[in-house]
């Protein structure tokens, strides 16, 4: 490939990332944005924003697509299967949370029926998995906890922390965490 290409290739993945953060902003705000305002958010010519993305569902598609991916590479980037546990656990939490705060309007529309975004949450769910396996039998979790479980306890909270944008990711992650892995109960009254 020549430089002129890869240069070309290059300027286009940057255009095309620059309409994808723009249309976050823009439907965050108001779902029902128009192309236009999209592009002018974009700092692009509606044309541009057209000849990427055909149509807004095209568009909104590829934002979901993106945020997807951001979503895999943040729970990889925790190294779940390698990492100990607790450690692992915090920083996929942490980075989790970031791609959700980021991204949340794309990531509410990542549970489509596109079988890429399909595959990359069966490929993260798979991975939490084994995490919350490797917790229980590391002593991160009790004995008698189930891990699927924990898992989709963890699951809700993440879900409920991105929802409340209650402080940044880290301040997010190690509240989540701490509630968890000792809950909120003081145990107290339990036979």
């Amino acid at each position: 490939m020549s430089e002129t290409t890869r240069a070309l290739r290059s300027d286009a993945e940057r255009t095309v990332r620059t309409i994808l953060e723009a249309a976050e902003r823009v439907l965050s705000r108001n779902p029902a944005a128009s192309m236009e305002q999209i592009a002018e958010a974009a700092g692009v010519a509606r044309t541009t924003v057209h000849r990427r993305f055909a149509s807004r569902e095209a568009l909104v598609g590829a934002m979901a697509a993106w945020a997807t991916r951001q979503f895999a590479a943040a729970v990889e980037a925790a190294n779940p299967d390698s990492t100990p546990p607790l450690v692992a656990l915090y920083q996929a939490t942490a980075n989790v949370l970031r791609v959700k705060l980021d991204w949340g309007f794309a990531m509410s529309r990542a549970l489509s029926d596109d079988p890429e975004v399909a595959r990359v949450h069966a490929d993260v769910e798979e991975r939490c998995s084994r995490l919350f396996q490797r917790a229980r039998d590391t002593g991160v979790l009790r004995a008698d906890v189930d891990p699927e479980w924990a898992r989709r306890v963890y699951y809700a909270l993440i879900h409920e922390a991105a929802e409340s944008r209650d402080g940044d990711a880290d301040a997010m992650a190690t509240r989540l965490v701490d509630t968890l892995l000792r809950g909120v109960g003081t145990g107290q009254g339990l036979s």
